[in-house]
Parts: structure tokens; C-alpha cells; sequence
């Protein structure tokens, strides 16, 4: 029977991890989850990949008067991709620009060692990219990390996520997406869960800290 629905993150990651090892070997691949929700999903993938996990942390970077519009972003590893059109039409000038990716850079560090707790991030240069979410709505989280990761020079970035709108999935500039469930009626990622508790930072400390470590 085909699967319409998912207890919960951990069986969406080992059905995720079951298609793609369906799909062939991994060797060099390194899991990279979007916290918070991802990395319970991804960690099952992980596990059965045998390959080392991390968080992927995205922040956008809100117009000073109008937050909710997105200028850009900043991401793990050092990455900024800014939208020069929205930059120009905002008249944002250097100083504001300066001030916004400063908060948001604090606020990612913050989070990183609150994740990480001092370990070595994985590797990404040179190495296949599976980025991990427990599903999309309007993909514009996972199109900004794509985004962020090229710079960092994986090999390829694969997508996978449990249940997403097939309108979404084909907007993803990815070299491959993986996606069990593509509902016609998709309201939200949660309607596809049994169980869908939010994911704690202690869980995704938890499960990074037993994940497979890095490894070059």
C-alpha cells in the first residue's frame, strides 16, 4: 500500500532513508538537516546511510522596515546571498545592510553552539549534499539554504523531504529531490503526521551528539 501518512519524523526518515537507498550508494554523502524539525528526519537517514549528520541553519535577512520581506540570507559556514533588486527598491543603505546581518549572525551562532556544543560541523566541499526537512509548504526555507550551499562546493545536493506540494518540489534548483508524498490537498505538513510534537533543542542536541561522526 502506499504510505499516506507518517507516524511520525522518525518512520518519515526511515521510509526517506529506504527510498534512497533504493535509488543507490552514498559513499560521500553528508546529511544536513534544517533544524528544528528535519533532524529527527534526517537522523534516521543518517543512521542508515552510515553517514555523518549536521544541522543547516538559515537566517533570513528582513528589509529594516518591512521584516517579513526577505532581502537575503545568511547561513552556516560563513555564507551571505543577498537579493540586490530588493536591496536597490528598499533603499537599504551599507550601514542598515551592516546591522541587520549582524543580529541575525549572532542569533546564528547562537544556535550553532547551542546545536553543535563545540563539535566539528560536517563536510560539505567535495561531498554529496542530502538536505533534510520533515516537509515543505512553500519551500522558501529550503530554496534559500540551496541557495547558501552552493558556495560551499558540494559535488551535488540531493533534496529529501517527506511530503511537500509537487508545485514546490519543482521550483527546487537541486540536482535530485526525494519526496514521498506530493497530496493534491496539502494544507499543511502536519495533516501528513500522526505525530507532530515540536521538535526541542535538547532533542536536536541529543541526536546530533549520536550521530556518525565527520568525517573527510
Amino acid at each position: 500500500m502506499p504510505v499516506t501518512r507518517f507516524l511520525d519524523r522518525r518512520d518519515a526518515g526511515r521510509q526517506l532513508a529506504q527510498r534512497l537507498l533504493v535509488a543507490g550508494e552514498w559513499p560521500d554523502a553528508t546529511v544536513l538537516a534544517l533544524p528544528r524539525g528535519g533532524v529527527p528526519v534526517a537522523a534516521e537517514i543518517a543512521d542508515a546511510l552510515g553517514a555523518p549528520l549536521d544541522v543547516f541553519l538559515v537566517r533570513k535577512l528582513g528589509l529594516p522596515a518591512y521584516e517579513e520581506v526577505a532581502m537575503g540570507a545568511i547561513a552556516s559556514g560563513g555564507v551571505r546571498v543577498l537579493n540586490e533588486e530588493v536591496v536597490r527598491l528598499g533603499r537599504v543603505t551599507p550601514e542598515e545592510l551592516e546591522a541587520v546581518e549582524r543580529r541575525e549572525r549572532a542569533e546564528l551562532k547562537r544556535r550553532e553552539r547551542a546545536y553543535r556544543e563545540g563539535s566539528t560541523p560536517a563536510p560539505i566541499t567535495g561531498h554529496t549534499v542530502i538536505l533534510v526537512d520533515d516537509g515543505l509548504a512553500t519551500g522558501a526555507t529550503m530554496r534559500t539554504a540551496l541557495l547558501a550551499l552552493r558556495p560551499l562546493s558540494p559535488t551535488r545536493v540531493v533534496v529529501a523531504v517527506p511530503v511537500a506540494p509537487s508545485e514546490v518540489c519543482e521550483t527546487l534548483d537541486a540536482d535530485g529531490v526525494v519526496c514521498l508524498l506530493t497530496p493534491p490537498d496539502f494544507h499543511a505538513v502536519g495533516q501528513f503526521y500522526e505525530n507532530f510534537h515540536q521538535t526541542t533543542d535538547e532533542e536536536v542536541r541529543e541526536l546530533l551528539a549520536r550521530a556518525a561522526p565527520p568525517q573527510e
